[in-house]
């Protein structure tokens, strides 16, 4: 038997960074992926996360976990795919450090990725966008870390992980007119802020706890926020935004929901896809163009552009028969003969 715990330590603390370079966005996410996994499998296998062995996540096991995932938990297809690509990666690893387990490996990894549906973004419109940024409380303390976090999120197009990841030295010379953020694939890009998003920042570093550490924002703990954290907050926020403007009840609002209002805001306002990219930090335009599928101003616009066509309704005639046309001829004896 291969103990598991050995091997996944050196996969997330020295093969991810120091072979792979992955990010430490990329690491938190396999990381969190493999809590899920563990939690299941010492469920399943009925013994403690430190004593599993890597044959105990045979074939059998991680297909019931990626069904849990999607039955018990709700992810949708693409959260599945990406806990899936968690596993697969470790279990590459796992062929050349534990040959004993290699037919394992290989099978796991042989396992399909999901199929999604492209479906179009969900995204808030701007009125209901100010009404959720106006529903923390100012007068708590909570409310006004809460509300620098939806500032901060929409006005950026911040991905959930960049945001929790902001640290008080990414705002230059403590001056809060721009940030520096670091994204996928180690991509850094700096962003220029409101002066409402500076304010909100502003009300927060002077009630947030000094000495805590060099995240930007905590929760009640002190510690850093997570990612459950915050969409806890959100959802909250979004009960109380229900009130002014009761079209968000019926849409499902996730912190990456902030990110596509940011660029479809964005894209209305300047008509400019690549411009949107830049400011999402998208690697590839590629990547930007479903905000395109999703608005419907572009599609307007190439109605405007092009006009309907002039045709003109006439009547259906029916091609000739050529039987009755050999008749209709020989009933005229004036008409050619070939």
């Amino acid at each position: 038997m291969t103990p598991l715990a050995p091997h996944l330590t050196a996969f997330l603390r020295d093969h991810l960074p120091r072979e792979r370079g992955a990010s430490p966005h990329t690491i938190a996410s396999y990381a969190d992926s493999f809590v899920l996994l563990l939690r299941f499998a010492a469920a399943r296998v009925k013994r403690e996360p430190a004593d599993l062995q890597v044959e105990d996540l045979d074939v059998a096991l991680v297909r019931a976990f990626l069904n849990h995932l999607e039955s018990n938990r709700g992810n949708g297809a693409r959260s599945r795919n990406i806990r899936f690509s968690a596993i697969r990666s470790f279990f590459r690893y796992i062929e050349y450090r534990a040959p004993a387990c290699l037919q394992q490996a290989m099978s796991i990894r042989a396992l399909p990725i999901k199929r999604t549906d492209t479906r179009l973004i969900d995204y808030l419109s701007r009125d209901e966008m100010k009404a959720l940024l106006d529903a923390p409380n100012p007068h708590t303390v909570g409310g006004l870390r809460d509300r620098a976090m939806l500032h901060l999120a929409y006005a950026g197009g911040l991905r959930v992980s960049e945001l929790l990841s902001l640290r008080l030295e990414d705002f230059p010379d403590r001056s809060l007119k721009t940030v520096r953020v670091i994204g996928k694939g180690r991509r850094e890009r700096v962003l220029p802020l409101w002066r409402e998003t500076q304010a909100a920042l502003r009300a927060w570093l002077a009630v947030r706890p000094a000495s805590q550490g060099p995240e930007l924002f905590l929760n009640r703990d002190g510690r850093p926020m997570t990612r459950d954290g915050f969409a806890h907050r959100l959802a909250g926020h979004v009960e109380a935004a229900v009130r002014k403007v009761p079209a968000l009840a019926g849409k499902r609002v996730t912190p990456h929901v902030l990110r596509h209002s940011c660029a479809m805001h964005t894209l209305a306002a300047t008509g400019d896809i690549r411009k949107v990219a830049l400011w999402l930090g998208h690697a590839s335009i590629q990547s930007t163009e479903h905000y395109l599928r999703a608005d419907p101003a572009e599609k307007l616009a190439v109605l405007a552009a092009h006009g309907p066509p002039a045709i003109r309704a006439g009547r259906f005639r029916p091609p000739p028969d050529r039987l009755m046309a050999v008749l209709a001829a020989a009933r005229d004896p004036s008409a050619p003969r070939h």
